[in-house]
């Protein structure tokens, strides 16, 4: 079976930056196979198993054929499941995101009606919805399919055994007999065979037919395991089998560039390999990766045709490919030339049925493993130094220490706590000649706040009188205008020289609070010095009238905290559109987070939900990452708008 790169398609400027943007470049082979056959216009019946990339297969064409200067409905997919067509309607929107006047809708039961209309009024060329909300619509006047241009019926073997024959016949008999109509489905019974020749004309048929293969001698697992906590589980089964040369494989661009840079973050030696690489940037990662000056080389299925390394551990599916033939061909990087080899595979939801097939296809079983504990990784580690260190035992390539030990046993030390206090020194690398990135991480010292570095600053100056204060001893006082004088102790062993000054004439509606009869005259008042330890000022609000009002007018005027609650110096708060009035609870959001971009449950803080919106506190150095992934999500099919708060 021939691949084809979706650049070979022939596919409109815009839709190939979105799909670049996706991060694609290879095309599989239903969509190889059904693009260009419904680019021409011509009827397809597409026959492929689940998660082989049909949506694609259908939506690519299908967005090619809309004219955004028409409002009105030009192509109608409809699927079995309410979650399908949401599933269907967010690849559409990726897809169509750079074709300017392009509105896709999905409708379907559980939702509400207004929203439906909305979108309808607004022009929707796309909608893609479930047999009964479509139906309604029809009914209700508010959905016509008078100008449509093509039919998809997506998982039509599945909606058959629903009971929507019925339905879908309704609908097809009401849309022009010039459209273009298009079945995919897993598997072709009589039923959808009397529906093809009943409302396709001369269909063309793209069955994507799998011939058996033969898979070497490689012990094959798979893991199921919610997608993000992907980059954790990879970690834990590279330490628990002390893995030294890998390939991972992914299924886009996007994702290769994300896994690399977790990988480097977290001390591992990793490098990429995918289409946007200029041949000689891959002959260097390959030549570093073949010299084992790489650990882990994280690559697409386009990249790593050719690959050829003897010592390859083990290889990881972090994305399961689209193709069992693919999965035969990644699995037999490992295992070359009589070693042993290990295929690890994550699986998530529905991709159960893909491994399935996959077994179907290889005629051979992959068992299911149990993701390790920390503790179980921290076993494993202790195993591996034990067997280094009986492997060093059994060579005796060290030097005798005899005269060191001899010392200690003297000294009443007896061997087993000389054997442990030295393993105990090894361990803690403090006899090791260098550390590795990771050992450095784990025992660098938290950086200080700003507020206790300020605070260390300062801490040398409590005895020491500071610039200001030296000033403002070789300055005069004010003379003290308060009622009552307060008598403090001099501070200069010699009196402070008389200064001359004008007595301050306060407003004729003051004057009996300034200068009672029983106080002393302004010019007779004698200067109040203050020790240098506890300066102070006259207060303004006695002093001078006006100062009060200006003291309440900065009152006001300061702007108060936006938030109470602290956000950590090394985190960064973030706000986001969505509340509590929309369903959405704090998991909600740490899982959206974690699942767009694959990072470690460590980054996300404290959550704070409100009624209509939220904030939640990040790890600033991913922040910029996070927002940019989460404003193109959705959280409870509410779409989101991010920003730092």
């Amino acid at each position: 079976m021939t691949t084809k790169l979706f650049s070979e398609l022939g596919l409109s400027a815009e839709l190939q930056k979105a799909i670049d943007k996706m991060g694609f470049e290879q095309a599989s082979p239903i969509q190889a196979e059904a693009i260009p056959v419904l680019l021409q216009g011509r009827d397809v019946v597409g026959q492929s198993q689940t998660g082989s990339g049909k949506t694609a297969a259908f939506a690519v064409p299908a967005i090619e054929k809309v004219d955004p200067q028409n409002r009105s409905v030009q192509i109608l997919i409809l699927c079995p499941t309410r979650e399908l067509a949401v599933q269907v309607s967010e690849e559409v929107h990726k897809l169509s995101i750079f074709k300017r006047g392009i509105h896709a809708l999905p409708i379907y039961g559980g939702q509400s009606y207004e929203r439906q209309f909305m979108g309808l009024r607004q022009g929707a060329q796309i909608v893609i919805g479930t047999p009964g909300r479509v139906m309604d619509h029809m009914r209700r006047g508010t959905l016509r399919l008078d100008q449509v241009k093509m039919v998809i019926l997506d998982e039509a073997d599945v909606m058959l055994d629903m009971g929507f024959r019925e339905d879908i016949e309704f609908i097809l008999q009401a849309v022009p007999t010039e459209r273009q109509t298009v079945f995919f489905s897993a598997t072709m019974p009589r039923p959808i065979q009397e529906l093809i020749q009943k409302y396709a004309r001369d269909p063309q048929s793209v069955r994507i037919e799998q011939k058996a293969m033969t898979v070497p001698t490689v012990e094959q697992f798979f893991y199921e395991v919610d997608r993000r906590f992907k980059v954790e589980l990879l970690t834990r089964l590279i330490d628990i089998h002390d893995l030294k040369l890998g390939i991972v494989f992914c299924n886009t661009k996007r994702m290769v560039d994300d896994l690399v840079d977790h990988l480097n973050a977290q001390g591992y030696s990793a490098d990429r390999l995918h289409g946007d690489m200029s041949q000689a940037m891959r002959d260097r990662v390959m030549n570093k990766f073949r010299k084992s000056g790489l650990e882990f080389l994280v690559a697409t299925d386009v990249a790593a045709r050719g690959i050829d390394v003897d010592d390859v551990q083990v290889v990881f599916n972090y994305d399961l490919p689209y193709d069992a033939e693919d999965y035969v061909h990644r699995i037999g990087r490992t295992g070359r030339a009589g070693r042993s080899g290990r295929a690890i595979s994550f699986v998530a939801g529905r991709e159960l049925f893909q491994i399935q097939h996959i077994e179907r296809f290889t005629k051979m079983k992959i068992q299911r493993a149990k993701i390790p504990t920390a503790d179980e990784v921290e076993t494993a580690r202790a195993n591996v130094f034990l067997d280094k260190l009986r492997g060093l035992l059994q060579g005796g390539e060290y030097k005798k220490q005899d005269h060191l030990v001899s010392i200690l046993l003297e000294e009443g030390f007896n061997s087993t706590d000389i054997a442990s206090a030295l393993i105990h020194q090894l361990q803690a690398g403090e006899a090791a000649p260098a550390k590795t990135q990771r050992e450095e991480e784990r025992e660098r010292p938290e950086r200080p706040t700003f507020r206790e570095r300020r605070d260390d600053r300062h801490d040398g100056r409590a005895d020491r009188p500071s610039r200001f204060s030296e000033r403002r001893e070789e300055r005069p006082r004010r003379p003290d205008f308060s009622r009552e004088a307060r008598p403090e102790p001099v501070r200069h062993s010699a009196p402070l020289p008389k200064v001359e000054r004008k007595p301050i004439i306060a407003k004729p509606e003051h004057r009996k609070e300034q200068a009672p009869a029983s106080a002393p005259a302004a010019t007779e008042a004698k200067p109040a010095p203050v020790p240098p330890s506890e300066p102070s000022r006259p207060k303004p609000a006695q002093q001078f009238p006006f100062a009060e009002r200006r003291e309440k007018v900065f009152q006001k005027a300061a702007p108060a905290p936006k938030h109470s609650r602290r956000t950590p110096d090394d985190f960064t708060r973030l706000y986001m559109s969505v509340g509590g009035e929309m369903g959405v609870g704090a998991g909600d959001v740490v899982g959206a987070i974690l699942g767009e971009t694959g990072l470690p449950a460590k980054v996300v803080g404290t959550v704070d939900v409100r009624e209509r919106h939220l904030f939640v506190d990040v790890a600033s150095e991913h922040a910029n990452s996070i927002i940019s992934k989460l404003n193109r999500s959705r959280i409870k099919n509410q779409k989101l708008k991010v920003k730092l708060a």
